[in-house]
């Protein structure tokens, strides 16, 4: 029995491969951007000395690190249809991925906090720098310029993980893909293609992280250190 592929009747559906990636850089993008802004929250609230917020920060990121993303997702998107509250799927998978990097990039930037030594804090102390430039300059920039490895692989797996959000008929990479083999009954030809334009998507953003990290950290290039 030989295998016979036939790429053609596959690629001739090209604008929809690149719809569903398009799709998937988006869902990636504002989920990365509220997915930080909410784990730097996060972080900041289980390091205060309000027991109840830390409790609350603790018992989301424990929450969130220990249950599945699509079981995630059917929470959201279940949930907010028995409020009587109406999303697209798009909104409602950018939600649901924001909740779920949220967690993760809370412990990434806890490590970076805590990775600052208290000395430079008490230097800016007693230098009478304001609380909003000591946790700005001294803090916040700093843990972030540790952890920003860290922080964008989270964030290229993210990007992955949003295939799983084909699961509510958001219309990213892997809900076209879908469509596709079994318009086409070309499964093989159609997810081989598929991993190559994750691979491709990947690479991309890890150059453009790249990118961000030599404007954001100027003082890392200098040195030559890796981002």
């Amino acid at each position: 029995m030989s295998l016979q592929l036939d790429f053609p009747a596959v690629l001739e559906r090209w604008p929809s491969f690149l719809a569903g990636a398009v799709l998937t850089l988006e869902l990636a993008f504002f989920a990365t951007v509220l997915g930080a802004l909410l784990g730097t929250l996060a972080a900041v609230g289980r390091g205060t000395h309000n027991s109840l917020i830390a409790g609350a920060c603790k018992v989301y990121v424990e929450t969130i690190r220990n249950t599945p993303l699509l079981v995630q997702i059917f929470l959201v998107y279940f949930g907010l249809a028995s409020l009587g509250l109406k999303y697209s799927a798009f909104t409602v998978a950018v939600a649901a991925l924001t909740i779920n990097v949220g967690a993760y990039t809370a412990e990434i930037m806890r490590a970076g906090f805590e990775a600052i030594p208290r000395g430079q804090i008490e230097a800016a102390e007693g230098l009478a720098l304001s609380r909003f430039q000591i946790y700005w300059h001294i803090i916040l920039l700093p843990a972030v310029e540790k952890v920003y490895p860290a922080l964008t692989s989270q964030f290229v797996l993210l990007m992955l993980a949003s295939s799983v959000c084909s699961q509510i008929s958001a219309e990213e990479l892997t809900a076209i893909a879908n469509y596709i083999q079994s318009d086409t009954y070309r499964a093989f030809e159609t997810y081989i293609i598929v991993a190559v334009l994750y691979v491709i998507l990947s690479l991309v953003m890890r150059a453009g992280f790249w990118g961000l990290g030599l404007l954001l950290f100027p003082r890392r290039r200098r040195l030559g250190t890796p981002l």
